[in-house]
């Protein structure tokens, strides 16, 4: 077990992307619309949760679209613990955009597409930005993750976009640099540990069982 500077053990933040929808299929942007996922979604989730279930973590919270929520609830049913449900952990609300293909957005909104990925503050579709997502969604995660006992593990079920700008805001990045954390495989999570001088990026868009760092700076 990794503890910090003071000899106590670290906490841990798992982020959990949800489950294959038909939507993600179809590069077609999903943003708050409710989807459901997919049996092969419930596979991955099915199969992510035996994982994560040998963590033993000690809570789980969701967002409560459908898509995260079924993806918890195979965690839950493995573990024994019950799952929050929390609606600001959602998928970025992206207004026109929602519903769209990829090839759809870059024909209607190119310019826009464009200047979100130089990592310029746009309402996508006239929906949110990234940062005001960081601003519901990051509170509700660290809030939680103070309730943990000492070495304790939270799971936070939710999406791409959410996971990415909660990544950001806990690691104390500009959010211009969001983006460059890259995106989340289905059912694939992030490890954010506790560390001297704050939340450290562990593990980043895993699929296995996070492994310890062997020769880092600490």
């Amino acid at each position: 077990m990794s503890t910090t500077t003071t000899g106590r053990p670290t906490r841990k933040i798992v982020l959990w992307r949800h489950g294959q929808t038909a939507w993600n299929l179809e590069r077609r942007f999903q943003g708050s619309t409710d989807i459901e996922l997919t049996e092969a979604g419930v596979a991955q989730a099915r199969r992510s949760a035996r994982l994560l279930a040998s963590l033993k973590p000690d809570a789980i919270v969701a967002s409560d679209l459908r898509r995260a929520a079924a993806t918890a609830a195979e965690l839950a049913s493995v573990t024994g613990l019950t799952v929050t449900h929390d609606a600001a952990l959602r998928e970025t609300y992206a207004g026109e955009w929602q519903g769209l293909t990829h090839d759809e957005i870059l024909g209607k909104y190119g310019e826009q597409y464009a200047a979100w990925k130089r990592g310029e503050p746009v309402r996508r579709g006239g929906g949110e930005l990234e940062t005001e997502v960081a601003d519901r969604a990051a509170p509700v995660v660290l809030g939680h993750a103070g309730r943990l006992p000492e070495g304790g593990t939270l799971v936070v079920v939710s999406h791409g976009g959410t996971i990415r700008t909660t990544i950001g805001r806990l690691l104390g990045l500009e959010s211009s640099y969001w983006e460059g954390l890259g995106g989340l495989s289905n059912c694939c999570w992030s490890v954010l540990g506790e560390g001297a001088r704050g939340w450290r990026l562990l593990e980043h868009n895993a699929g296995t069982l996070p492994e310890p760092v062997l020769g880092d700076d600490d």
